[in-house]
C-alpha cells in the first residue's frame, strides 16, 4: 500500500468520567456560518418524487470552544491552543448541504455522511458514482436518499484531509507550551511504497531537529523479518518535513517496510474534529441563527438525525461515541441513528498529540499506531490486562443520549481489524447485544467491492461482492427503529455460542496471528495458498501518559504484550463463510469469496493483501473440476440449468427481503443480474 503523508490517524480513547458533561455554563457553538455558493436547483433540475428538486449549498462554518468547559477538557492539548479575546479556541471548517428546495416537502431528516479523508462516498446509496461535488442528474443516480426527502450534509473534521478536489477540510490550531515555545515529542512513520519509483517521503509533522543521530530509519522485506537500521549516511532530511534515501535519487525498495522514528514538533489540536461535527449537527438541528444573525439553512426543519460512514469515518464515529460527543453542550442528543460500514473493532486515534488520522491497521500495515485501544465493545467492561473500565456506551448512558447503531462489517474487517471485538469481551467471549446496537457481518466480502477482473497486488482475483443493497435496507430499518420504534433485524455475526467462530492464535514474536486451516474449515483448492494470516490485536504500551492523549513511547512496545482474543466466521465446504448476512453471491455461489487475500511475490509474497479479498471461481463442469482436482462442486453439479440458477438467486433474495435485509427493488436487481449472467448458458 502506498502510504499517504500528512497527518494520518491514530487513536486514544480517553476514558474520562462523563458525570460532568451536562454542567458547563458556557456552550461551544458555531459562531458564524457563511454560505458562499448556492445552486438552485442542482442535479440538472431533476425532480425527486413528491419531494421535488434539490439545491446545493457550500460554505464555511466557524466555531469556538471553551477549553475550561467540562465538555471539552477531554480534547487533548485544547488548553495549550491559542485563544481569542473571549478566551475561546477557534476553528473553521468546510460545510456542504444538499436539501430539498421546499423543506416542507422533505422528510425533516438529516443524513450526515462523515467524509472519508475529505471525500464523499455516499454515491453507492443512490446507485451513482457520487463524486466529490455532486451536481448532475447522473451524480444523483437513482436518488435513493433524495426520493425519501433526506437533507444530506457534510462537514470538515479531519485535519489531515488535503485541500484538493473539493475535499472538506478543517483548520485547527497548533498547540504550544504555556510560554509559547514549540511542543515536541516522539512520532513514528510506517512507510511502504508498492512501486519502485518513490524517492522521498513527507512526514506528518515537522522534525524538531535535523540532527540525523536523533532519528532512526529501519527497513525489512517482510513483516516477519527483523528490522535493519539504515545507517545515517544512507538517508537524509531534505527539509524539516521530508526524508529521502542516499545517494539522492535512490528509490525506496518496492513493498519493503520502512519505519522512521523521530522527534516531531507543532502538534495540531486534532481532537477538535470531534467537537466540530457535534456542534455542526447540533446547530443545524437546534439553532435558528448564528451569533451574527445569519440564518440556519435548516432552521426549524430537522426532526431526526442520522449518520452514515464508510471505513475511516466509521472508526471516527466509534470514538465519537466513546468520548461522549453525541451529547452537545446543552446535553441534547446529536445523532439519533448511526450506520457504520467497515469500521471494524477500531477507533481512529484523532484525540492524541501528533495524531495521524489517515492511518489504518491491516494485516501488513500500521500495526503500531494507537488506532485500536480498549474499549472495543459497546457495553462497559473491564480490560483484564490493564484494569481500566470503559465502553462505547459509557458516556451516552450517563447523558441519556445514546443513538441507535448498526455496526456493519465485511469479512475483511474480521480478518484484518479484529471486528469480533465489537461484540465480545477482551477474552473473546460473546456479549449480548446492547438494546440500542445491532451487528452484521457481510459474509465473504472484502473491504468494499473489488474488481473481480483484477488481481492488483494479490495472488487471486479480487472479490466483487457488493454490500450496498444490504446497506440501503438496513438504513431503512434504522430509520424505522428511530422514528417508529420498529424492532430492527437481529444481529448476524459469528459467535462462539453458535459454533461459527474460528478463533485466532497469536504467533509469538509476530504482529499477526494464525487461524489453522482445520479450525476455519478451509478446503484445499488447487492453485490457492492458505496461510491463516490474521491481524492480532495487542495491548500496546505507549507509556503512562497515554491517559492524557500523549504517547510517551512511540512506536510502542510490542514484545511480550498480551493479546485480545478475536475470531472470524468458519466456512463451508466451498470456503464460503457460514455466519453473517449471506447475500445471493454467497448463498447461491458461483465462486469462493473471501475477506482475506495474500500478496504476490513482487509485493511481499504471502503477506496480507490489506483490504482485498478473493474470488475463486468454480469450474463449469464436473469433468473440468475432476481434471483440476478441485474439491468444490462445479456449476453444473450445483444448478440443473441457467433457469435453476436464476430461481435459486430469486429464492435467496426474497428470503433476505422477508428478513428486511433487502429492499424489493434490490431483490429485482439481483434477479435481473442472474438472468443476464452466463451461468450455465
Amino acid at each position: 500500500m502506498t502510504t499517504l503523508n500528512p497527518l494520518r490517524r491514530s487513536f486514544f480513547t480517553v476514558c474520562f468520567s462523563v458525570a460532568t458533561v451536562l454542567s458547563a455554563p458556557v456552550y461551544a457553538r458555531l459562531v458564524r456560518i457563511e454560505i458562499t455558493s448556492r445552486q438552485t436547483p442542482t442535479f440538472d433540475g431533476n425532480v425527486f418524487g413528491k419531494v421535488g428538486a434539490y439545491e446545493k449549498l457550500r460554505g464555511k462554518a466557524y466555531g469556538e470552544l471553551d477549553p475550561d468547559s467540562p465538555q471539552n477538557t477531554l480534547i487533548t492539548d485544547l488548553k495549550l491552543a491559542p485563544r481569542n479575546a473571549r478566551g475561546m479556541v477557534e476553528y473553521a471548517m468546510d460545510i456542504y448541504i444538499l436539501k430539498p428546495i421546499d423543506l416542507t416537502k422533505g422528510a425533516h431528516k438529516l443524513f450526515l455522511e462523515v467524509n472519508n479523508r475529505g471525500g464523499k462516498l455516499v454515491g453507492g446509496f443512490n446507485k451513482s458514482s457520487g463524486g466529490n461535488d455532486p451536481t448532475t442528474a447522473a451524480d444523483a443516480g437513482e436518488g435513493f436518499l433524495m426520493n425519501r426527502g433526506y437533507t444530506l450534509v457534510w462537514n470538515g473534521w479531519d485535519p489531515s484531509a488535503a485541500p484538493v478536489n473539493n475535499n472538506l477540510t478543517i483548520t485547527v490550531p497548533v498547540a504550544t507550551q504555556a510560554d509559547g515555545s514549540p511542543i515536541t515529542g516522539p512520532s513514528y512513520e510506517y512507510i511502504v511504497y508498492d512501486n519502485a519509483t518513490a524517492k522521498g517521503y513527507t512526514l506528518a509533522y515537522p522534525t524538531a531537529t535535523l540532527n540525523k543521530n536523533q532519528a532512526t530509519l529501519t527497513v525489512r522485506p517482510h513483516l516477519s523479518d527483523s528490522p535493519t537500521v539504515v545507517p545515517t549516511d544512507g538517508w537524509e532530511f531534505v527539509d524539516d518535513r521530508t526524508i529521502r534515501l542516499l545517494p539522492a535519487g535512490t528509490p525506496f525498495q518496492q513493498s519493503a517496510i520502512y519505519e522512521f522514528s523521530y522527534t516531531a514538533r507543532n502538534p495540531v489540536v486534532a481532537g477538535i474534529g470531534f467537537a466540530a461535527t457535534r456542534d455542526f449537527v447540533s446547530f443545524l438541528r437546534y439553532a435558528t441563527t448564528d451569533d451574527a444573525g445569519n440564518p440556519n439553512p435548516l432552521a426549524n426543519d430537522v426532526q431526526f438525525t442520522y449518520s452514515f460512514a464508510i471505513s475511516q469515518p466509521a472508526r471516527y464515529l466509534n470514538d465519537f461515541q466513546t468520548l461522549g460527543f453525541n451529547a452537545d453542550e446543552q446535553g441534547r442528543r446529536v445523532l439519533d441513528g448511526i450506520e457504520n460500514w467497515l469500521g471494524g473493532g477500531s477507533g481512529i486515534g484523532l484525540n492524541i498529540r501528533f495524531a495521524q488520522p489517515s492511518r489504518t491497521e491491516r494485516n501488513r500495515q500500521n500495526h503500531l499506531y494507537p488506532e485500536a485501544l480498549f474499549p472495543f465493545a459497546y457495553p462497559v467492561l473491564t480490560d483484564p490486562f490493564t484494569g481500566k473500565t470503559a465502553g462505547r456506551l459509557g458516556a451516552c448512558q450517563t447523558s441519556n443520549t445514546c443513538p441507535k447503531v448498526f455496526e456493519v462489517n465485511s469479512a475483511n474487517e474480521y480478518w484484518v481489524k479484529a471486528a469480533s471485538l465489537l461484540h465480545t469481551d477482551p477474552k473473546g467471549n460473546d456479549l449480548p447485544d446492547p438494546d440500542n446496537v445491532r451487528f452484521f457481518l457481510v459474509s465473504g466480502a472484502q473491504h468494499g467491492a473489488g474488481n473481480g477482473a483484477s488481481r492488483g497486488l494479490c495472488q487471486q482475483f479480487q472479490n466483487p461482492t457488493n454490500a450496498e443493497p444490504l446497506l440501503r435496507a438496513l438504513f431503512v430499518a434504522l430509520d424505522d427503529w428511530v422514528t417508529k420504534g420498529i424492532v430492527p433485524p437481529s444481529s448476524a455475526v459469528p459467535r462462539q455460542s453458535t459454533g461459527t467462530a474460528a478463533v485466532a492464535l497469536p504467533q509469538p514474536g509476530s504482529q499477526t496471528g494464525l487461524i489453522p486451516q482445520a479450525t476455519l474449515g478451509w478446503p484445499t483448492i488447487p492453485g490457492v495458498t492458505y496461510t491463516g494470516l490474521i491481524t492480532t490485536r495487542y495491548q500496546l504500551d505507549f507509556g503512562r501518559s497515554t491517559e492524557q492523549g500523549i504517547l510517551a513511547i512511540n512506536p510502542p512496545k510490542v514484545d511480550g504484550r498480551p493479546v485480545y482474543t478475536s475470531f472470524v466466521s468458519k466456512v463451508d465446504a466451498d470456503g464460503n463463510e457460514i455466519a453473517g448476512v449471506r447475500l445471493p453471491p454467497v448463498a447461491v455461489p458461483i465462486a469462493t469469496t473471501t475477506g482475506w487475500a495474500l500478496r504476490r511475490a513482487e509485493y511481499g509474497e504471502n503477506e496480507g493483501c490489506e483490504g482485498a479479498g478473493q474470488q475463486i471461481l468454480f469450474k463449469a463442469t464436473k469433468a473440468e473440476r475432476l481434471a483440476a482436482s478441485d474439491p468444490r462442486l462445479s456449476l453444473e453439479e450445483r444448478y440443473p440449468s441457467h433457469k435453476g440458477y436464476v430461481e435459486a438467486v430469486k429464492a435467496s433474495a426474497q428470503r433476505l427481503q422477508q428478513q428486511r435485509l433487502l429492499l424489493p427493488e434490490d431483490v429485482q436487481q439481483y434477479i435481473r443480474d442472474a438472468e443476464a449472467s452466463t451461468v450455465l448458458k
